[in-house]
């Protein structure tokens, strides 16, 4: 039995319990969930997956089943993220959900990758960079795409159905279903259509 069916078993198995508990945590102020959520950013192990998954269920747009989120990872807004089923979001990955984040379903997204929904202004030249306002710009991930690490994904982009990202990428345009990505900016490096 390969380990992504190991871990939808588990989830099966448990599923009852966690839902109950993310109900639990429903009863409370968005707020306090959220400062629940990043306190429990570090908890090691199956109890740290499931209680933030628990708490990201209760705090998502919309948060479906078998989403393992590993100790490390920064998610910024996560009350404006949307993350379908069987989902993976590894270690000291940085997610900023400001300008709404979707993910799709069967997602891996492999330790160190960023993904931002906003950006800087920068078209005033009279005014500091920094001091202009900031772009907000929805990012999806759509069903059964695998983003290597430390890869980059940057506000506004879509990226279509089974496409993978290479470690280290940095993606700033839409990708087309089923590619495979790379570089700086990232640029198509193969069809998996084609053998």
């Amino acid at each position: 039995m390969n380990r992504n069916v190991r871990g939808r078993y588990k989830f099966d198995k448990y599923k009852k319990y966690v839902i109950l508990l993310s109900e639990f945590y429903g009863v409370f102020p968005l707020t306090i969930r959220i400062k629940l959520f990043e306190f429990h950013r570090m908890t090691k192990g199956v109890k740290g997956i499931a209680l933030r998954y628990a708490l990201l269920k209760s705090i998502a747009l919309e948060c479906g089943d078998n989403v393992s989120i590993h100790p490390g990872v920064y998610l910024l807004k996560p009350d404006r993220i949307t993350i379908g089923d069987n989902v993976s979001i590894h270690p000291m990955c940085y997610i900023d959900s400001t300008g709404e984040i979707i993910i799709g379903s069967d997602v891996s997204i492999a330790h160190g990758t960023t993904i931002m929904s906003t950006t800087h202004g920068y078209k005033n030249i009279s005014e500091s960079i920094k001091d202009q306002e900031i772009e907000e710009k929805r990012t999806v991930i759509a069903d059964n795409v695998w983003i290597g690490a430390k890869a980059t994904i940057l506000a506004g982009v879509n990226i279509l159905e089974g496409s993978i990202v290479a470690a280290g990428a940095v993606v700033t345009s839409n990708i087309e279903k089923n590619k495979i990505v790379g570089g700086v900016p990232a640029k198509i490096i193969k069809d998996r259509l084609r053998r």
